[in-house]
């Protein structure tokens, strides 16, 4: 073999220039030609190479010569199709497209019997034309002669005998016998009298017989001598009777090959095969209306799959791509071309289709863009990254604004499919922008099918942007009035509960899943609790890693003095009294420090007040407060005996006061804080109170005894109350004090002095809110969340 090629190449490098380099070469059966795989030297592409050495095989020249000629003159797309041709003294090079022979397959018998009907069908439309249009006989009809081209189809060769009837020297009267085994493969008469008896037989006898034996060959395997093909072995049934006429030892009674490739042909006929008669639509394809389209369509769809794969790879694609493209093949033509193409490798991928799919995306025809989108599954792993982020998607983002409901649904379901081909800068900035539009669409299911794509990429998602958008997104749609979004939404939260902080799980996430526990559907309402399930135990599984109290021990320099319980405040009651005196009491004793006045003015009347004038105490109304039943216990609670605890006591359960509703009413709370210099009331005094001390406690029967004798009386509406008269000429004061320490001690107290001729004026800020009607427990919550 080496020294075979190094001849050639020495030959190639003597003679004329020849483009191509041989490779290795392959084995054919009966014939005067070697042949070689081969490539073009300029782009690299395979082609075949025949060769034939004038020096040894001289006696046969005349035949490699014809067979050149005629390849050079007879074109057919059922003929082999030949690139280049040199000729010397020495040697015949003759460049084809790639050929496989095929007597390998034959052989093997690898080929089915619709393959091998197929193959047939070709062959015979080549002789068909080879003996009525070009007046020729080939003379060579057998299996060797027969070759296959990569796309599958069969080509014919062995064209070292074709001769025309119109020639009296032609080749095959004198050299036809000098073909290898010709005595085998020649009909009847031929044996018997020479080849030159066929000038008195019609021209079709010979190649009628000789496509007999071919049959025979190609369903059998072999072909040993004319004895054979008499028993018809393995031919299909239908082509039997056909195929006898065929190889008839009468010349003149033989079926000729348009004969027998008519009657395969009728209804019902041996070639009446969808594989035959998808060749014969292919190519006229963009030339057919859309009925006839269709038709061939779905007879591309019913087709097996043992169908050869590179007739459709490199035949049939070529043409429904540019049927797509050019004649108006539409969505089912792009359907079957994504079927074929996934027969392709990625290199032939990406350079016959994904071009295509490019220009597609760029089309505005909706139903291909539709198309195109539901496909995407399919193309998507043969795309390259780069490809679909800088090229489709820039065209694909024009469907979330179109005007069709279908295309801008579809247009967010094939967000899942190409997520992984895009880049992190597309993801969390042009891809969230128009998911925030289609969640706002108008469209029920669009809104839907968005929850449910954020829900799917929320890994995708930057770590900076995915806890709000996500949380955004999902707390909003919980809110949507269509029943199948909330359920979206629900399971979006249960599926990505993992993204979410543990802040964000408490505080955001559990109180927007709540008020699906009542919604009107029940399947929301099913969801809803699985989804509270989720997070709760995630909640809870946090909150045993946190510590018992964030105050610091006692005995850290940081830590605040705590007051030991006081009595009548019960430490384990779990009754909602009991809390609620807890929580007044607690109030009672947070207090500490010295009351300020802010204003500077007032500051100085109060401390040049004499320090012998009885403190007195506001007229109170006799309203019902908003506050709770224990609040206007404490309005109506008897006067203390001590000033300095009782004061201290009541400013210190102001604060508590005001988180339970308006005292703005109430004249009892209503000690004078800073002084306005332009808004200010006058304030009515009354008598002086005597204070009772309680050593520190508060005084709750005195309270409750209080509120029964204040029943009994009657008040005027605050602000119209008269003072009272007074038998002493003491100037009416008011003193205030408080507590200083958590224990109920006295730390500090200071007196307010005001001039006796002055009237003490009180700062009210004006309340422009509805006064409660009643507290309740649900009061103030859900503010948040309008």
């Amino acid at each position: 073999m080496d020294f075979l090629k190094s001849a050639v190449a020495s030959a190639i490098s003597k003679g004329p220039p020849f483009p191509y380099s041989f490779g290795d070469r392959v084995d054919v059966d009966s014939s005067i030609w070697s042949l070689f795989n081969g490539t073009k030297r300029d782009d690299g592409s395979n082609c075949s190479i025949f060769s034939f050495d004038a020096v040894t095989n001289k006696s046969r020249l005349p035949l490699a010569r014809n067979a050149v000629r005629k390849l050079r003159t007879l074109r057919h797309p059922g003929v082999i199709k030949v690139l280049d041709t040199v000729e010397t003294e020495t040697y015949i090079y003759v460049a084809t497209e790639r050929l496989t022979p095929l007597g390998w397959d034959v052989r093997r018998k690898s080929l089915s019997t619709e393959i091998l009907k197929w193959g047939l069908c070709s062959v015979a439309k080549t002789l068909k034309f080879i003996n009525e249009e070009a007046s020729s006989i080939h003379g060579n009809v057998r299996v060797s002669s027969i070759f296959t081209s990569e796309s599958g189809e069969w080509k014919l060769g062995g064209l070292e005998s074709l001769s025309s009837m119109k020639d009296d020297e032609a080749v095959i009267y004198t050299y036809a016998g000098l073909v290898p085994d010709s005595s085998r493969y020649a009909p009847p008469e031929v044996v018997n009298s020479g080849w030159d008896t066929i000038k008195r037989h019609p021209i079709t006898a010979v190649d009628a017989y000789g496509f007999g034996v071919l049959i025979y060959e190609v369903f059998n395997g072999t072909f040993s001598g004319g004895d054979q093909i008499a028993l018809a072995k393995n031919v299909p049934p239908g082509m039997q009777q056909s195929y006898k006429r065929l190889i008839n030892t009468n010349p003149k009674a033989r079926l000729s090959i348009s004969h027998f490739l008519e009657q395969g042909s009728r209804d019902g006929g041996f070639f009446d095969a969808p594989l035959i008669h998808m060749t014969q639509g292919i190519e006229s394809l963009g030339m057919k209306t859309e009925q006839e389209r269709e038709e061939f369509l779905r007879g591309l769809d019913d087709l097996s799959d043992d169908f050869p794969e590179e007739f459709f790879k490199l035949k049939i694609l070529p043409e429904l791509i540019k049927s797509l493209e050019f004649g108006g093949g539409g969505p089912k033509v792009f359907s079957v071309v994504t079927k074929i193409a996934a027969k392709l490798s990625d290199e032939e991928y990406g350079v016959r289709i994904t071009p295509v799919i490019v220009r597609l995306f760029a089309s505005p025809d909706r139903a291909m863009r539709v198309c195109l989108l539901d496909n995407l599954p399919r193309m998507i792993d043969r795309l390259p990254q780069k490809v679909v982020n800088d090229q489709i998607f820039p065209q694909m983002v024009t469907g979330f604004l179109d005007v069709a409901p279908m295309v801008r649904e579809q247009t967010v379901k094939a967000i899942l499919t190409i997520i992984t081909k895009l880049s992190d800068r597309t993801i969390n900035g042009e891809l969230l922008k128009y998911l925030a539009k289609t969640s706002n669409d108008d469209q029920p299911g669009i809104r839907t099918n968005t929850t449910i794509c954020l829900g799917k990429i929320a890994r995708n998602l930057g770590s900076s942007t995915r806890q709000k958008v996500l949380a955004a997104a999902f707390t909003r749609s919980l809110k949507d009035p269509f029943v199948h979004a909330r359920n979206a939404a629900l399971m979006a939260l249960a599926a990505t509960s993992d993204v979410f902080t543990d802040d964000d799980c408490a505080s955001r996430i559990l109180p927007a899943i709540c008020p699906s526990l009542i919604d009107k559907e029940k399947l929301v309402r099913d969801q809803a609790n699985k989804t509270l399930d989720i997070y709760l135990q995630r909640v809870r599984k946090y909150s045993l890693t946190l510590p018992d109290t964030a105050v610091p021990p006692p005995n850290s320099s940081e830590a605040p003095s705590v007051s030991a319980p006081r009595m009548g405040t019960p430490q384990h009651d779990t009754s909602w009294a009991g809390w609620a005196i807890s929580s007044f009491t607690n109030k009672l004793a947070a207090a500490s420090g010295e009351i300020q006045a802010t204003d500077s003015t007032g500051s100085k009347d109060m401390n040049n007040r004499p320090s012998t004038v009885n403190p007195t105490t506001g007229a109170t109304s006799s309203k019902p407060g908003p506050g709770s039943a224990l609040h206007r216990q404490a309005v109506a609670s008897p006067p203390s005996m001590d000033p300095h605890n009782s004061q201290g006591d009541h400013d210190n359960s102001n604060d508590d006061f005001d988180a339970w509703g308006d005292m703005e009413e109430e004249a009892f709370f209503d000690a004078p804080a800073e002084v306005h210099p332009t808004s200010s009331t006058t304030a009515n005094t009354g008598p002086a109170k005597a204070s009772f001390d309680d050593g520190g406690e508060p005084d709750f029967a005195g309270w409750l005894s209080a509120q029964a004798q204040a029943k009994s009386k009657t008040h005027l509406p605050k602000g119209l109350a008269r003072p009272p008269t007074t038998s002493t000429a003491q100037p009416k004061t008011g003193s205030r004090t408080t507590s200083a320490s958590n224990t109920g001690n006295i730390a500090s107290t200071k007196k307010v002095v005001v001039n006796p001729k002055s009237k003490l004026t009180a700062v009210k800020t004006a309340d422009t809110k509805p006064k409660d009607q009643g507290w309740t427990d649900d009061d103030g919550w859900g503010d948040g969340w309008e």
